[in-house]
């Protein structure tokens, strides 16, 4: 038995993860539909044995299909998504445009999987850097309730999409032939760079990725009593997000316990050699589905025992984007 999918966003970096994470998985498809914009149909797409052309796009693309898994930016997904829903599909969207939705569920399976019965139609996948931090966060959390969280992430290039990657090789190309580079698709050069996340400043100084990761996390715990705060910042990298993490507890708790606690957790992997001095990289976490954490120790501005600091990496396209939303389809 297989089931009818569609990739709405197919020639993307997160489409081409969706393929690739599919055929791993042995995902049971019965037919599969690649959807893209004007520009990219009629491309072929290798999918095991079969090459499949890409088609555009439009109102019509979705009858008969029971999955969509979209990534092709949020005015397409609130453009198509609801045409997918009154076609009968259910829709698993990587976008922001339904995430802060009441009636749409936002779901890490690690953590709410439970939420995904409420959908009704639309399941959102939450942002890539609230996906990478929460995984290792969220066992900590029902242990330990967290009071605040502070977060400063050093983010991939992959998280602005294939055309950010090639424009980061190009820029790099030309730091290193000493040639002038105008980029087009970041709003820096982001060779040998480091500049603040390529989203909108609000006026409290937070950009939206920084908003994301704040207002995403509360939805997901199911709570508002949880101070947090970011910084976003994007870094010359070609793929995997990541993340300095700052925790304090309600109750006093030791490092020993954080890995007590992490070492069971689904979805991490503990990379913490202090001998070595090797820890959580993302030319480690690329390619991976699982997020790396280290740098696992007492916060000492804290001194009542209630603070954890921890370094993190996970792969953006991963489990910061397709894996997470197959695995929510594996659920469903």
């Amino acid at each position: 038995m297989g089931y009818s999918v569609a990739i709405l966003g197919a020639t993307g970096a997160v489409g081409s993860e969706f393929l690739k994470i599919l055929h791993e998985r042995n995902f049971p498809i019965s037919r599969l539909k690649l959807l893209s914009s004007a520009r990219s149909a009629g491309k072929k797409i290798r999918f095991g044995d079969e090459e499949i052309i890409v088609e555009e796009a439009n109102e019509k693309s979705f009858e008969g299909v029971e999955l969509v898994l979209a990534s092709a930016g949020s005015s397409v997904s609130k453009r198509f998504a609801p045409i997918a829903v009154a076609c009968g599909a259910i829709v698993i969207d990587n976008t922001s445009a339904f995430r802060m939705d009441e009636d749409v569920p936002l779901v890490i399976p690690e953590i709410n999987p439970q939420d995904i019965k409420m959908h009704k139609g639309i399941i959102a996948n939450p942002n890539c850097s609230t996906i990478i931090m929460n995984v290792p966060v969220w066992p900590l959390h029902k242990v330990n309730p967290i009071r605040r969280i502070v977060v400063s992430t050093y983010q991939a290039v992959s998280g602005a999409g294939a055309a950010a990657m090639a424009e980061l090789r190009e820029a790099a190309k030309a730091y290193l032939e000493n040639r002038p580079f105008t980029p087009t698709v970041l709003p820096h050069l982001p060779a040998f760079n480091v500049f603040s996340h390529d989203s909108e400043v609000g006026e409290d100084g937070y950009n939206l990725e920084e908003r994301k990761m704040i207002r995403e996390t509360r939805k997901i715990f199911h709570t508002q009593d949880i101070l947090i705060t970011a910084t976003c910042v994007r870094v010359p990298v070609m793929r995997a997000h990541c993340e300095a993490i700052n925790l304090q507890f309600t109750r006093p708790i030791s490092e020993h316990e954080v890995r007590e606690i992490l070492s069971r957790a689904p979805g991490v992997r503990i990379v913490d050699d202090r001998e070595r001095n090797y820890f959580p990289m993302p030319i480690d976490a690329s390619g991976g589905d699982d997020i790396l954490v280290g740098r696992i120790r007492q916060d000492v501005s804290q001194p009542d025992g209630v603070g954890i600091d921890m370094f993190v990496s996970g792969d953006q396209l991963r489990k910061g984007a397709a894996l997470n939303a197959i695995q929510i389809a594996e659920l469903l």
